[in-house]
């Protein structure tokens, strides 16, 4: 899964990389602590060319009465997203990119979770592949709310050591067919990345707290003699 990752990447930098048109009212950067709930960035195209919009990490079904009826669903599995309720529609018309600069995950050592911070070995922003969906309350007067999930699937044989899931992470050849603008057959896209293409650090446990913030927290951790 992935549960926290950081963004350092200034909006008008991503737009420019991914030949979007930015939004105005874009999540503030950097952020080295992106949590669940929050907004995002993440690129589009709903058939007006491609935008890069914020939206809520943690994608709310249509039939959620309110924001937290039910599971918050922040990663949504490749293997099964075709057939799930709550995903389908969006697996096949509402598919997205969030973007990253690296994301963390953790091993244990007995009951200390241990944090590490990975990236793509060649120095690139992270293109995750997401899905979206716009959500409405019951209460018409409240702004329909735009939400995303990040597509999961089994690690390589690599990123096992750390954790038996990782997200989809696109390479930029594949963006436009992610993004339904190649036509069909996005599906092969949904796999893990080659053993080769991520690498990653230990870092320090403060950031264990979902309210930690600051640039230390993507600083290698060095050990205490």
């Amino acid at each position: 899964m992935c549960g926290r990752f950081a963004v350092t990447l200034p909006p008008d930098a991503m737009a420019q990389l991914f030949a979007a048109t930015p939004a105005n009212d874009l999540p503030d950067v950097p952020n080295y602590n992106v949590c669940p709930t929050t907004d995002v960035h993440v690129v589009h195209n709903a058939g007006e060319g491609r935008r890069l919009v914020a939206m809520r990490w943690g994608f709310i079904p249509h039939w959620y009465k309110k924001p937290n009826d039910g599971p918050l669903l922040i990663n949504a599995r490749a293997e099964t997203i075709a057939e799930k309720p709550a995903f389908r529609a969006a697996c096949r018309d509402r598919r997205a990119v969030m973007l990253a600069s690296g994301f963390y995950e953790w091993t244990r050592d007995g009951d200390t979770r241990l944090p590490w911070y990975i990236t793509r070995s060649d120095g690139a922003p992270l293109a995750f592949a997401a899905i979206w969906q716009s959500w409405q309350s019951k209460d018409e007067a409240d702004p329909p709310m735009r939400t995303a999930a990040i597509v999961t699937t089994g690690a390589n044989a690599r990123m096992s050591a750390i954790h038996h899931r990782m997200p989809v992470i696109l390479a930029p050849e594949d963006v436009p067919l992610w993004l339904g603008e190649e036509g069909k057959g996005a599906a092969r896209l949904m796999r893990a990345t080659p053993d080769d293409a991520l690498v990653w650090h230990r870092v320090s446990t403060a950031v264990n707290s979902n309210r930690a913030a600051g640039p230390d927290l993507i600083e290698p951790f060095e050990a205490e003699d």
